[in-house]
């Protein structure tokens, strides 16, 4: 894939590795550098490119020339990587999206800025989705949903038809949602979670977790270890 636009990824996580990953061998961005604030500036390259104090990025890599993509998970409920997307348009940047080519996203999918969508994931017809939101792999967005901002939505999770995700909302791995439910805002839907009723805002949905049985397996089938 030939490179038009040139990229600075926000961030030196592991994350942003897996970003510049994908960037580099899956889309039309070349990664030029990363960017950290300065107080957490440790090391000053990665995969041989510069880390750059945030604070001097605009100075480094302007705005006219250079997009930037916030490379942050979901730390504070995406509180923290809202606070960056929303700092760096202020400084004039461009926000790129990543779409993974492995990813099914119907035509009339809209979307908007600092999305990152990984492979496996299925975006149905009639889906609209805000702006700074992670899909990790293999999630199924069901037909007319819409997303809110600045989500992180982990992977194998099913968000049904006609359904609504509200800001901040963090959704677990493996966690389902039925067709025509509504997901507040500042949600945090645990692992395993199944939402068939509506939830309000701010709500914390934990899963169950399973406990080991009290034979061990060698005890239950006679196994020597």
């Amino acid at each position: 894939m030939s490179k038009t636009k040139k990229l600075i990824l926000f961030g030196d996580s592991a994350f942003a590795e897996v970003a510049f990953e994908l960037f580099t061998h899956d889309s039309e961005y070349e990664v030029v550098a990363f960017t950290v604030n300065k107080e957490f500036l440790k090391k000053d390259k990665l995969f041989g490119l510069p880390i750059v104090a945030y604070e001097d990025v605009e100075k480094l890599f302007p705005p006219a020339q250079f997009e930037m993509h916030i490379a942050l998970v979901y730390n504070t409920l995406n509180r923290t990587r809202a606070k960056f997307y929303n700092d760096a348009k202020q400084k004039g940047y461009k926000l790129a999206n990543y779409v993974s080519t492995r990813a099914f996203v119907w035509q009339n999918v809209s979307m908007g800025d600092n999305v990152f969508i990984f492979e496996d994931n299925t975006i149905q017809p009639f889906v609209k989705m805000g702006s700074d939101i992670v899909l990790w792999s293999g999630n199924h967005i069901g037909h007319h949903s819409v997303l809110g901002n600045h989500l992180f939505i982990s992977s194998h999770v099913v968000i049904s038809g006609f359904c609504t995700v509200g800001d901040y909302t963090f959704m677990g791995v493996n966690s389902t949602v039925g067709n025509n439910i509504n997901i507040g805002k500042d949600c945090l839907i645990g692992s395993g979670c199944l939402i068939v009723k509506d939830t309000g805002d701010g709500k914390l949905y934990k899963g169950t977790p399973n406990k080991a049985d009290e034979l061990s397996i060698y005890e239950k089938f006679g196994i020597k270890e």
